[in-house]
């Protein structure tokens, strides 16, 4: 039976691939329509990271204003994007700390606290977005935050998570190198007398 855990040399790759999730999850937040909508029919709101769109009951085509025209809404999105941007460089920063025989462990904890950074970005263009939204832009009818914006949240959960695991990882350097010898548990005949 093969165990690996998070601290073995097989398993190195999975922080990256976290670290690639993150990013999908961040490319959807980014692109998605669904950071606001309408909660129930008739759905005459919709907003993204960059536009806010509404439409009457009956109106097939929808009715865009940028976000951008607002400090807020440019705010909101260039910290995302800031975010999103590290994130990219900490993928891979990670990609290549991994692809080395020998890791550098103080280089993977500075991509550790790098995540943090990643993290502390976004969590500040999520917060902005919602409560400067509802201020300023008149809502009508029930509205819900959505799909691409609950994508925003995962990515960010997703960096905080590999944030602590990169900056722990230097704690199990022996283990995830294999410079621990197996210890193997075994007694004398002399002092089982039972097992014979």
């Amino acid at each position: 039976m093969v165990a690996c855990s998070l601290a073995c040399w097989r398993c190195r790759w999975l922080l990256p691939l976290l670290l690639g999730l993150a990013i999908i999850m961040g490319i959807i937040a980014l692109a998605g329509r669904g950071w606001l909508e309408s909660e129930s029919e008739p759905y005459v709101h919709q907003a993204s990271l960059w536009e806010s769109c509404t439409r009457g009951e009956q109106d097939l085509n929808w009715n865009c204003e940028s976000l951008m025209d607002y400090g807020w809404g440019r705010a909101a999105a260039a910290t995302y994007l800031v975010g999103f941007v590290i994130l990219v460089i900490c993928f891979a920063l990670a990609v290549i700390a991994f692809s080395i025989e020998i890791l550098r462990f103080n280089f993977v904890r500075g991509i550790g606290g790098l995540l943090f950074v990643v993290a502390a970005f976004q969590i500040i263009g999520l917060v902005i977005y919602p409560v400067k939204f509802t201020e300023e832009i008149p809502l009508i009818g029930a509205n819900m935050f959505s799909w691409a914006y609950g994508f925003g949240w995962a990515s960010t959960v997703v960096v905080i998570g590999c944030a602590f695991f990169f900056c722990c990882l230097p704690n199990w350097e022996d283990e995830v190198l294999g410079n621990i010898k197996p210890t193997y548990y075994y007694s004398s005949p002399d002092r089982a007398p039972y097992l014979n």
